[in-house]
């Protein structure tokens, strides 16, 4: 279609990527000078003169409103406001007048719509269409009907939606009034430490100052202790119990008394025995230890003391060789943890509720439900300090991920990932799964030995350009990307956070579990569930459109053609045969199109010749933009990196994860001398930052709500139930298999701070006899596997979804969901099958 000369051009509606905009172009026959192309957002672009001009504005003014204040747009917004005045949101349908212009010229006006590639397109309309007219200046669409269906459509959910928002709003305002109530009404809770010292035979004793207004008291120690699986390995403990003081009736004062005011003394509780370490010389070797228990006094005790009968006074004695140094905490409302563990169960399954059926953005909910578990603390007594609540959230995380955003930001300046893009589909010959399979391998090799999190961060943006040059939906690759991430980075002690907690233990570390041994007890298991995993995924998308947009843009083509065809077939009757042989003719061009769309549908493949133009296409479109930055950030990642590995000696270098990659960023940040700061700040994913430190504090707050504790003293007790020769196969099955589904669900770094103590008292208990390897084998396996379950099972999961999101590709907890959970099983089943055999059955331990 060629362009009339000495018509101007008005593009009314571009809803197109900045390629395919060039394209159009060409067929215009438009003058490249004078054009330029803009990407407003994925699969959005504008074609805009080299000034701006009222034809411009027109379609400034179709645009969404989000689009139209971009700060991109800032030229067309003062230009506008410059000719019309300022307005708030200017109408998106102001009609060009026919007399606006030259009067001599009638202008061309060129509609161009294009079916967004996500909604399924019916056979025989076609994917683009470009439309010329000159009808006296007037403007002629061919999407008008369906506009019109589109109303329709929306005003049959439009009371249905607006009720669910009355209901989402009016719930979430009750669920803010609740913690907003809680929170204003009690105080944060401080209780005063004190210094004691047991003597060595004899025994200390300590008042405490006021009644509780419960009968239910809590004694906090904190000092060189040994936790409870240590009883059957120690015969030294600490003894505490509470003691009922009876005082004279006519002793006004209860604050002021000596030993010689009491009447007689009472035991009324029973005595609480503490482990500690055998000799002096072990205790100053022990690290602190916080234990807690609560006394129950009864109601009828608690009457004397408030009466003021009788106080409760504090006994301890211990039978060590030698005094034992203790912090004594008395808190006179301790919270109740079995009713706790039922709201900390509330308030994980309200998160999962917002979450799964997207009620509000991920973030918000987990600030929401951080904020309603902090509100449930405050309504138990709980309420944690502002400086205890900032101690629950992770900072090394939270700088690890800055740092490595900050850097993916402007190296993705270079054009390296869209060079990386370009290598990946020539090495593959443009075919899907052999694309897929190297990108998943060599994210779970890159995994294994850097932090998961950095290798999603590096990897998403080339898996992303790679899926768009080959028009396929990047987030089931995506997905498979994570997953085989989170598989790779179980390799190692460095590949994920999980085992960095369990290969850093003291304890697992004096046992023999060293880098090298670790590494070798995985490498196996590993081995198979990739196996596995990558026929789980081959199943899961064995329709090649699966993987693919529902329509991609070749194939609407030839079902655009193979309808062309048709039709011209079907206007021809059979009454004479010269019609008739040229409609067996057009037929036979129609099977010989539904032939190629068949075969393009199976092999999911782009032909030789396409492949080869596509190839020389990307090379010319996606060289490196800048060497100069591309030298400065590889010698960045180079320092990154080596640290990285030097991380697991740190005789060698005392740097931690997160430390390293903000030295990182801002290196390269000097190195790179940008004056523009401000756009790489805004490439950060702070909503992702958020919802990690929404999440650290409501794991936080769960476990001090008893949750985690619950998790780990059940499953305790299931080991503990079964006959002595089936326990070391029932302690690898509960652990297995609890991390797993509890990793699934609830973030695995507090779940494997917890269960690795479960492993090592489970270790100690010499009345089990159960070898610590297997045991620290199988949470290693179930707690990384298990961050396979659900998106936000890892932290990588979360990082993925982010920078996807920030592309224009979102995928929603469901979608993963049914991928990564059926994945997840079959891991943990391989892990288990593994284990029995190499552990129960052949004892490799």
């Amino acid at each position: 279609m060629s362009k009339p000369k000495g018509k101007n051009v008005v593009f009314k509606i571009l809803k197109l990527n900045e390629e395919e905009a060039e394209d159009e172009l060409d067929r215009l026959n438009q003058p490249r000078p004078s054009v330029t192309v803009q990407t407003i957002r994925p699969n959005y672009s504008i074609i805009s003169l080299s000034q701006v001009t009222e034809a411009s504005l027109e379609i400034w003014r179709t645009l969404p409103a989000a689009i139209r204040q971009d700060p991109s747009l800032a030229s067309f917004r003062q230009e506008h406001e410059r000719l019309h005045g300022p307005e708030d949101d200017p109408l998106p349908n102001e009609d060009v007048s026919a007399d606006d212009g030259d009067d001599n010229n009638s202008k061309e006006f060129i509609t161009i719509k294009v079916t967004n590639p996500d909604t399924p397109v019916e056979d025989g309309k076609t994917t683009a269409v470009v439309e010329q007219c000159e009808k006296n200046g007037q403007n002629v669409t061919t999407d008008g009907e369906g506009d019109e269906g589109h109303e329709t459509t929306m005003g049959g959910h439009h009371e249905h939606g607006k009720l669910f928002g009355y209901v989402k709003v009016g719930t979430l305002l009750v669920v803010w009034l609740v913690f907003t109530g809680f929170l204003m009404s009690k105080h944060e809770k401080e209780l005063t430490p004190r210094q004691l010292s047991v003597p060595e035979g004899s025994f200390r004793t300590y008042i405490l100052p006021e009644p509780s207004p419960g009968s239910r008291i809590g004694i906090n120690l904190k000092g060189a202790f040994l936790s409870d699986q240590h009883h059957n390995t120690t015969s030294t403990y600490v003894s505490v119990n509470l003691q009922l003081l009876y005082l004279p009736s006519n002793n006004s004062n209860m604050s002021f008394f000596t030993d010689h005011d009491v009447k007689y003394t009472e035991n009324i509780t029973n005595v609480w025995l503490v482990p500690i370490p055998s000799s002096i010389e072990a205790i100053d070797q022990m690290d602190e230890m916080t234990r807690k228990h609560v006394f129950d006094i009864g109601p009828v005790n608690h009457q004397k003391v408030t009466s003021g009968k009788a106080v409760v006074r504090v006994r301890m004695s211990s039978n060590l060789d030698g005094d034992f140094p203790t912090k004594f905490t008395y808190d006179p409302t301790p919270m109740d943890t079995e009713t706790g563990v039922i709201y900390a169960a509330i308030v994980l399954l309200g998160l999962y509720v917002l979450i799964i059926w997207e009620i509000v953005h991920r973030t918000f909910a987990a600030i929401i439900a951080s904020t309603l578990a902090i509100g449930v603390l405050a309504a138990m007594n709980e309420r944690p300090s502002m400086p205890k609540l900032i101690s629950w959230i992770d900072v090394e995380t939270l700088l690890l991920l800055f740092g490595m955003m900050i850097l993916v930001a402007i190296l993705s300046e270079t054009g390296i990932f869209d060079y990386l893009a370009v290598y990946a589909y020539q090495v593959t010959n443009g075919k899907v799964w052999p694309l897929i399979n190297c990108l998943c391998i060599f994210t779970a090799i890159l995994s294994s030995f850097l932090d998961n999190v950095t290798t999603v961060l590096l990897m998403t943006p080339v898996t992303i350009r790679l899926c768009e040059v080959m028009e396929l939906n990047p987030v089931p690759v995506l997905m498979s990307m994570v997953i085989y991430s989170n598989v790779g980075g179980t390799l190692t002690p460095v590949g994920d956070p999980p085992n960095v907690i369990i290969a850093s233990n003291s304890y697992i570390a004096k046992n023999g579990v060293n880098f090298a041994t670790f590494t070798l007890h995985m490498a196996i298991p590993i081995f198979f569930v990739m196996i596995t995993t990558y026929f789980q995924l081959r199943m899961k998308f064995k329709n090649i459109n699966d993987l693919r947009f529902s329509e991609p843009q070749d194939v609407q083509e030839i079902r655009h053609e193979i309808a062309v065809w048709q039709r011209a077939a079907a206007s021809l009757s059979s009454y004479s045969k010269d019609e008739d042989l040229v409609r067996e003719t057009l037929l036979k061009k129609v099977n010989r199109l539904s032939r190629s769309l068949k075969k393009k549908l199976v092999t999911g493949s782009v032909p030789v010749e396409s492949y080869k133009a596509t190839l020389e296409e990307m090379r010319r479109k996606y060289p490196i933009r800048s060497k100069t930055l591309l030298v400065k950030s590889a010698i960045t990642l180079a320092f990154v990196i080596t640290f990285f590995f030097l991380h697991s000696a740190p005789d060698i270098q005392k740097l931690s994860l997160g430390w390293t990659a903000l030295l990182g960023a801002l290196l390269l940040l000097i190195l790179a001398d940008r004056e523009d700061i401000e756009s790489v700040i805004a490439r950060v994913e702070w909503s992702t930052l958020l919802f990690f430190a929404a999440l650290f504090i409501l794991m936080e707050a769960l476990a001090e709500l008893g949750l985690i504790d619950w998790i780990g003293k059940q499953t305790e007790n299931v080991i503990l139930s079964v006959s002595e020769e089936s326990r070391l196969a029932v302690a690898i099955l509960i652990i297995l298999w609890v991390s797993a589904f509890a990793s699934a669900f609830v973030d695995n770094i507090p779940l494997t701070t917890m269960m690795v103590k479960i492993a090592i008292g489970l270790a100690e208990n010499e009345a089990l006899d159960l070898p610590l390897q297997p045991l620290v084998w199988a949470l290693a396996l179930g707690a990384c596997l298990g961050g396979n379950g659900t998106l936000i099972g890892a932290s990588a999961n979360v990082v993925c979804a982010g920078v996807a999101e920030q592309h224009g590709y979102r995928f929603t907890f469901i979608e993963y969901f049914k991928v990564g959970f059926p994945v997840m099983v079959g891991s943990v089943i391989v892990s288990t099958i593994y284990l029995m055999f190499a552990h129960v059955v052949f004892t490799w331990h």
